[in-house]
């Protein structure tokens, strides 16, 4: 069975086709779905097996990033959203994607409650849009299906509003005694730093977390933007891979849909 893949497009998201391309890389059949297909209708989420919210910069980040996609998702497509995870198919959300998820209350969702907002991205400490590569290290025991196997990850970040927080310090807490942290921020020796490994001041260095059952990720840096050896910011200079790391992310899904749905 060939996974397929809905990516969502439309109202100023623009990483749709880097994040089809990536699916198709993995062995997906991966379509771009316009958000207002969802709303009359016409296109039905049950088809697919994984949903992908890419990042951009949805309805110009008014209010917040991200805040109005999520709305429009939980309020028009949350029931089939609950429905699909509750069929144990995939999420993942990239960046603005991220940001929407958690807005929504699809991250983290503790005891498997997918609408109650417990965290959110914000503004970076540094008051400015982060363009830079970063490395992430896994946290052990992690149980996301996106990840399995990556130890670390060299990534682009592209954000304004890259700021993990939680609302209390108690779902820091529950975050990290659930594995839900999948990575965080360190620097070239692994080791967790500060500005700018840290590209937005997130609490613990978190740069993506999964809910409890692992099958729901979000994260903030690119990794659709890392398929190919030309993608690394080095790589008239140094002998890489043909393959970027990026890939595994998405194989890992992909392979994963195949096996159990």
């Amino acid at each position: 069975m060939t996974p397929k893949v809905l990516i969502l497009t439309g109202y100023g998201i623009n990483c749709d086709i880097e994040t089809k391309h990536a699916f198709d890389l993995a062995g997906a059949q991966a379509e771009r779905i316009h958000l207002t297909d969802l709303l009359d209708g016409s296109v039905k989420l049950s088809d697919y097996h994984i949903l992908a919210l890419p990042g951009g910069f949805s309805f110009g980040d008014d209010i917040a990033s991200g805040k109005v996609l999520a709305n429009m998702i939980k309020y028009n497509l949350g029931e089939q959203v609950q429905e699909f995870i509750e069929d144990g198919k995939l999420i993942i959300g990239i960046c603005n994607g991220f940001q929407a998820m958690v807005k929504m209350g699809l991250l983290p969702a503790f005891g498997g409650d997918h609408s109650r907002q417990d965290v959110t991205l914000t503004f970076n400490d540094s008051g400015r849009f982060e363009n830079r590569w970063v490395h992430m290290k896994s946290s052990p025991g992690s149980k996301c299906v996106f990840t399995r196997g990556i130890e670390s990850i060299y990534l682009p970040v592209r954000h304004g509003e890259g700021k993990f927080v939680v609302k209390d310090p108690h779902v820091l807490e529950k975050l990290k005694k659930n594995h839900q942290i999948v990575f965080r921020y360190v620097d070239k020796d692994g080791n967790p730093a500060g500005y700018p490994h840290n590209p937005n001041g997130s609490i613990d260095n978190i740069a993506a977390i999964c809910d409890e059952t692992g099958r729901v990720f979000g994260l903030m840096p690119h990794p659709e933007a890392f398929m190919h050896r030309t993608n690394h910011p080095a790589w008239t200079r140094e002998e890489l891979p043909e393959e970027g790391a990026g890939i595994a992310i998405f194989r890992n899904a992909v392979e994963y849909s195949a096996e159990n749905l």
